[in-house]
């Protein structure tokens, strides 16, 4: 989340009046501030800009002895399994991972392997990617990792086999069924080649 320093306050899909200065926050894809009758993307005014921290509250298990931190680069942050598990090839498990999170109001998780999972331990997620609602976010609502095994392995407990990032929600949607999209077909699956 962004705040506009002395001006006023960015909020989700909102637009907010400023001072003379700032005519209106237009909320996209990507940000855009309009000055005078120049609208400037965000990031040619980042002196205008300071980040906002966002709070995670974290609730680990009594026996997880790892705990989160934000990584250096990057901004994804590392989950670690909290049992030791033994899998043979073709097996499925879901691997504890020690902890329950409150995240923020208007977000939600993504948990997906990290780049070496399966180099070093040979194993897949079930789901491609996890979604966690903001939603789960009870005392017991641990989260955890659907591993398939394609070949025999061992994961320790403590062994960093995933990682996650908030995101914001999508917005409220009305869908609408029509007999016709009036729009141009583009050919299907596959339609623009191989090469």
């Amino acid at each position: 989340m962004w705040r506009l320093n002395e001006i006023g306050e960015i909020w989700p899909a909102k637009i907010i009046l400023g001072s003379d200065k700032l005519s209106k926050i237009i909320f996209m894809e990507k940000f855009y501030v309009i000055l005078a009758e120049f609208m400037v993307p965000l990031a040619y005014k980042k002196s205008m800009w300071e980040r906002v921290e966002m709070e995670i509250k974290v609730k680990y298990a009594v026996d997880q002895e790892s705990r989160l931190s934000k990584i250096e680069q990057g901004d994804w942050i590392d989950l670690h399994a909290n049992e030791e598990v033994h899998l043979a090839s073709g097996d499925y498990k879901l691997i504890e991972l020690g902890l329950a999170m409150e995240l923020p109001k208007g977000y939600e998780a993504h948990v997906v392997p990290r780049s070496s999972t399966y180099k070093q331990f040979g194993v897949i997620q079930a789901n491609s990617m996890g979604v966690i609602d903001e939603s789960y976010c009870g005392d017991n609502d641990f989260w955890k990792f659907p591993a398939i095994a394609l070949r025999d392995t061992v994961i320790e407990k403590g062994d960093r086999i995933c990682q996650f990032r908030i995101m914001e929600k999508m917005p409220e949607l009305k869908i609408t069924e029509v007999e016709s999209l009036g729009n141009d077909n583009r050919g299907g699956f596959g339609s623009t080649g191989k090469k």
